[in-house]
């Protein structure tokens, strides 16, 4: 095949990313629209660049140096990389590849001046920008001067900024190449960038404009503040015109210059709002041509727009896929934050939410969420909606009263909006009528899911192929009969309204806060608790096996052992077999968790055992014998000691007999049932193990098959495509690869907890005055205050604490529950008063504060912090 070292832009289009690299492809495509217009111009192929490289082997001894560094060893990136920069900057461009730039400079004017750009082909995806990772030069004149430029945009391919960009995004510096784009030059009055969507809110229906004199450098480099235009429905909506005081603009011979702006000029709009109106118009023609909001570099040229370049927005958080023909509003809650899980999810892990969920759930950016504009709607759901969250998560319900606040988003309709629970699994307003506080109906209700899942733990065993598929589909039904027990949603509101009740009358009559949080130590049937105590009392067997604790400490570095023959390897040391035996009890009962878990293809514990050996050495480390059992009796005494001193201080109230009957009948309450909350999760993960064992099973089949490469393949499927998959033993090769290059560029966005059908992620903010200045402010969810050693803890398998110290982590699902045993205190940035985390932490008695926006990066791990967990608010301390 003969290379091609050099192609016309107009005989480009985006589908040439690997020809050409990302802005060359842009670029090509752009110039086929119509009304667009692109400045002239040719790309140097990644032909070319094969063969510079090709001329300078020992690139790829270097690259092969930089490939074996950390990723966090910055000295040794800089120095390697400046050095491949150096080699490719000062090899000489081959003779049949320089006469071909010069034969394409021809068409332009051989000293015509231009703009030399590179084009990476990991460049202007819709999955990562690369913005501003390499080089690119304007007013460039002259064959020579062309030549030079195009080596150095080579060589920026190797900038310490772009490899580190690549290291973040998973990107191999092997598998990109470097094209470059050469195109007749510019000269502007006026220039700046187009967002076609509101790059800080993600409104689609907003778009910016960023405007400054000269050329765009200036802008870009922050050298000026430009003026801003937003504009909405074809008008401008708002707009800040800045005093422009520099600009840069291109020198006569080649080259640029910083120049000073006519003081009578500074504060005169760069553009007129006419002029805004019609190039936004123009981006809207751009945003329909590639199917996504754009990031569009403009220059003007005698009242023309000239469109120099057009990337992806990437950092936007998409927008759940509407059904065909819906223009309605909606409003989305996300699930993840009531589950405390905000990390994306695999089409499989999302898709089997959906299908056994109690309430329709969408999809978008790898997460889920629940629209709520119908409930918001109607004004008799709204207020139990709003009441719900307000209790939950204030941050979430302040958003929706931002929407709500908004003239004619949601509208108001005087019928009841339908039913179902909000988002996140929190009952629904109008809940059953209250039960007897009798702890014989826990019992049942937990006799009734073990029976169950053994039920499914038989049943699913015979079944492969479709009919396995189908069996699901019933057993999903089973799932949410179980879930929408009345009994059980009963009980659940039981303990929580008990708890709400306390709180509230408690410091009503006595002005004491949080009152419940100490009622509620040690309440029995809490299996996530029993979950953390439990894994004490492994530590207690593997404490004196001084063999079994140094063989744990030596992993992972012991050669040959993994999680597949870890119990058996660990079986082999004197005293390994009890030490065994006891882990396996542990995973029989609790191996079905994992971090992330309503995410069915995460790792579970009995999948991975060895994610609880740092858990398990803290324990032994950090606790003498018996640990366990002296804590949860010392939890119960505190409770019991509690109620003593709250009923004797109501009885000396006015009024104070009746008032103490009524707060002992909610304390008996509220032990009873709050500690099943826990359970109805327990269940849904414990059916979900199942679910995932049969369905890797199946996968493996198709393994063997030849249908899918690899058995984790199939966690980029969703359930519907993976019984298709089953049928038709077809898959798309392709669209795995694009599902895994999607979940990757997943991890780099935050999910909002509310968002709007128009993008926009709504901010809520708590609307108080009672911290000190400067604290980070949260909600109060168990009480007490506490002061301690900050450990910032972003995966639980690398946490290290040890005594006294204070989580702070982005969320807590049950299975970071053996943490808080040997912990002092908990924040975290997600949560509301009845997540799981919550509960816990009230369990053993931890001061918490959640839903403290950017904790992770506020509060740097190891400094000293105060924890108010009756207040609400953390203070860093010097």
């Amino acid at each position: 095949m003969t290379e091609q070292y050099v192609v016309n832009l107009q005989e480009v289009d985006e589908t040439q990313v690997g020809v050409v690299g990302g802005k060359g492809a842009h670029l090509g495509g752009l110039s086929r629209i119509e009304g667009v217009h692109v400045p002239d111009g040719f790309c140097v192929t990644t032909d070319a660049f094969r063969r510079i490289m090709a001329e300078t082997p020992s690139v790829d001894e270097l690259l092969d140096r930089l490939s074996r560094v950390d990723p966090d060893d910055r000295e040794a990136i800089r120095t390697l990389s400046a050095e491949i920069r150096r080699t490719l900057e000062g090899t000489a461009v081959p003779g049949d590849v320089a006469a071909a730039i010069t034969r394409a400079l021809t068409d332009l004017g051989e000293q015509a001046a231009c703009a030399v750009r590179s084009s990476a082909t990991a460049e202007d995806l819709p999955t990562a920008s690369f913005a501003g990772q390499q080089d690119s030069y304007l007013n460039v004149v002259g064959p020579t001067a062309i030549l030079q430029h195009v080596s150095r945009c080579w060589a920026s391919l190797f900038t310490e900024r772009a490899v580190t960009y690549r290291r973040r995004n998973g990107i191999d510096d092997r598998t990109v190449l470097m094209a470059v784009v050469v195109q007749r030059m510019v000269f502007p009055d006026a220039a700046g960038v187009l967002f076609t969507a509101d790059p800080v809110t993600g409104n689609r229906k907003v778009a910016t404009v960023d405007a400054g004199f000269g050329l765009a450098e200036a802008l870009v480099s922050g050298l000026v503040n430009p003026d801003v235009y937003r504009v909405r429905d074809g008008e401008v909506v708002d707009r800040s015109i800045a005093a422009k005081e520099r600009a840069v603009q291109a020198l006569p011979g080649g080259g640029t210059r910083e120049v000073a702006v006519d003081a009578r000029q500074q504060e005169q709009p760069a553009l007129t709002d006419a002029q805004v109106v019609r190039l936004v118009r123009l981006g809207r023609r751009i945003e329909a041509h590639f199917g996504r909001p754009q990031d569009i570099e403009w220059c003007l040229v005698d009242d023309g727009f000239r469109i120099v370049q057009s990337r992806p927005i990437t950092t936007l958080f998409p927008v759940p896929v509407p059904e065909a023909g819906d223009r309605e509003n909606h409003v989305y809650v996300s699930v993840g934050h009531g589950q405390m899980m905000t990390d994306p999810m695999k089409p499989l892990g999302f898709s089997m939410w959906q299908l056994t969920a109690m309430v329709q759930m969408h999809e978008a950016g790898g997460r889920l969420f629940v629209d709520v504009a119908p409930r918001l709607a109607s004004p008799a759901s709204r207020a139990g909606l709003l009441d719900v969250f307000g209790k939950n998560d204030p941050l979430v319900r302040d958003a929706l009263e931002t929407v709500l606040d908004r003239d004619g988003f949601v509208p108001s309709l005087p019928d009841a909006g339908p039913g179902g629970p909000p988002a996140g699994g929190a009952p629904a307003d109008g809940a059953p009528a209250p039960i007897e506080t009798d702890p014989a109906l826990v019992t049942e209700l937990i006799e009734r899911s073990r029976a169950s899942v053994a039920a499914l733990e038989r049943d699913i065993r015979t079944k492969t192929g479709p009919a396995l598929f189908d069996f699901l589909l019933e057993a999903f039904d089973e799932h949410k009969r179980v879930l929408s027990d009345p009994l059980s949603i009963q009980a659940i509101m039981a303990g929580m309204d008990a708890t709400w009740w306390l709180n509230d009358k408690l410091q009503e009559w006595l002005g004491e806060k949080n009152v419940a949080d100490t009622l509620t130590l040690s309440a029995p049937d809490n299996i996530t608790s029993e979950m953390g105590l439990a894994l004490l009392d492994v530590a207690d067997v593997i404490r004196p096996r001084s063999e079994v604790v140094a063989f744990l400490q030596s992993l992972p570095s012991v050669r040959g052992v993994d999680d597949e023959n870890f119990l058996d390897e660990l079986a082999k040391l004197p005293g390994g077999t009890g030490a065994r035996d006891a882990i396996e009890a542990y995973l029989d009962r609790y191996g079905m968790r994992c971090v992330g878990e309503i995410d069915i293809t995460r790792p579970r514990w009995r999948e991975r055992p060895t994610t609880l050996v740092p858990v398990i050495l803290d324990n032994v480390r950090n606790f003498e014998p018996g640990a366990a059992e002296r804590r949860f009796e010392q939890g119960r005494q505190r409770a019991q000691q509690k109620e003593q001193d709250v009923l004797a201080r109501l009885r000396a109230l006015p009024d104070g007999a009746r008032k103490a009957d009524e707060t002992k009948r909610m304390i008996d309450r509220v032990r009873t049932f709050i500690g099943y909350r826990e359970y109805p999760k327990y269940g849904i993960i414990s059916r979900y193990f199942l679910y995932k064992q049969a369905l890797l099973g199946e996968a493996g089949r198709l393994v063997r098959a030849g249908v899918l490469a690899e058995q984790e393949d199939a966690f980029y499927l969703t359930f519907q495509e993976l019984h298709d998959a089953a049928r038709s033993h077809r898959v798309d090769d392709r669209l795995i690869q694009e599902r895994k290059d999607a979940f990757r560029s997943y991890h780099a966005l935050t999910p909002p907890r509310v968002l709007t059908s128009d993008g926009e992620a709504v901010t809520g903010a708590y609307r108080r005055d009672d911290a000190p200045a400067g604290a980070l402010i949260g909600l109060p969810v168990s009480a007490g205050t506490v002061e301690g050693r900050a450990r910032v803890v972003l995966d639980m398998a690398e946490a290290d604490l040890e005594a006294g110290d204070i989580l702070v982590t982005p969320f807590t699902d049950p299975s970071w529950s053996p943490l808080f045993v040997g912990i002092a205190g908990l924040v975290t940035e997600v949560g509301g008063l009845m997540t799981h985390g919550a509960v816990i932490a009230r369990e053993y008695g931890l001061p918490a504060v959640v839903n403290v926006d950017q904790a992770t990066r506020l509060i740097r791990d190891g400094q000293r912090i105060r924890v108010h967990g009756t207040d609400g608010y953390v203070e860093i301390l010097p």
